[in-house]
């Protein structure tokens, strides 16, 4: 049975992003319906120690999802454990290095203006209430940690991970925020055969994606609803990482509109 996508969802579902070493990006606005918003990934390992790189134009956002390593901005060292991040300025020179293994994702958003650096590690968004959290009720329960949110300045980033309980849906009520913020998902720490399904939806009668998602899978949103549900006895896991439509004016964490059916 072939497992091509559909053309229309080329440019909305990447499989296996997590499978080549080095600093490699997989989508980007000239390839997906992303308008702002890019994602990669920089694995490293005894073989690929490190990787340097340029922002260019583009405000950066890095979360170590495994690992340890250093990471050096513009002669500023920080060391990085699991679910720390960073908000990195556009026109920044970065090294990752690694001494035995890491795995980050990386986003970024085009901006105008230059942001300050600002390093999170995640034992200050575990102690913060408004930063970690438990969401939903007895089939919707699941784990909510803000990354980088109102703790962090910035133009158009926001990054955080979500965490259901086993067989739980997530991203419910079903709700959307098109007209502020683009969104997309990147699933991790779901060993085979750990699975979740994925819908994007404006009419639920003919959604645009209903998909199996897997570890190193990512979905975007350009429009519409967006829950989904883990298979039972499992997790499903995932980054959710947005960019502000206008420049700082539409970055605000929390605001959408939920499916009027479940409002």
């Amino acid at each position: 049975m072939s497992t091509a996508l559909h053309p229309a969802l080329k440019k909305m579902v990447f499989r296996n992003t997590n499978r080549r070493l080095g600093r490699y990006i997989s989508v980007k606005p000239s390839n997906s319906t992303n308008r702002h918003l890019a994602y990669g990934r920089i694995i490293l390992d005894h073989s690929t120690p490190s990787v340097s790189f340029g922002t260019g134009d583009r405000e950066t956002a890095l979360i170590c999802l495994s690992g340890s390593c250093k990471v050096r901005v513009d002669g500023e060292s920080f060391q990085f454990a699991q679910y720390d991040s960073i908000y990195l300025p556009r026109d920044s020179k970065i090294e990752v290095r690694a001494e035995a293994a890491a795995d980050l994702a990386e986003f970024s958003a085009d901006v105008e203006s230059r942001y300050p650096l600002r390093f999170v590690p995640y034992a200050d968004v575990a102690k913060d209430p408004a930063l970690k959290f438990s969401a939903g009720g007895p089939s919707t329960a699941r784990q909510v940690s803000v990354c980088l949110g109102k703790n962090v300045e910035a133009g158009r980033l926001l990054l955080g991970f979500t965490i259901s309980e086993p067989g739980n849906w997530t991203s419910w009520p079903p709700h959307e925020h098109a007209a502020m913020l683009e969104e997309m998902y990147v699933y991790f720490d779901m060993p085979r055969p750990a699975y979740g399904i994925q819908l994007v939806y404006v009419n639920a009668e003919s959604p645009q994606v209903v998909t199996a998602v897997r570890d190193g899978d990512a979905v975007l949103m350009p429009a519409g609803y967006h829950p989904n549900v883990s298979v039972p006895g499992h997790r499903i896991k995932y980054l959710w990482a947005m960019a502000a439509q206008r420049e700082k004016e539409d970055r605000r964490y929390g605001v959408f509109n939920v499916q009027p059916d479940f409002t």
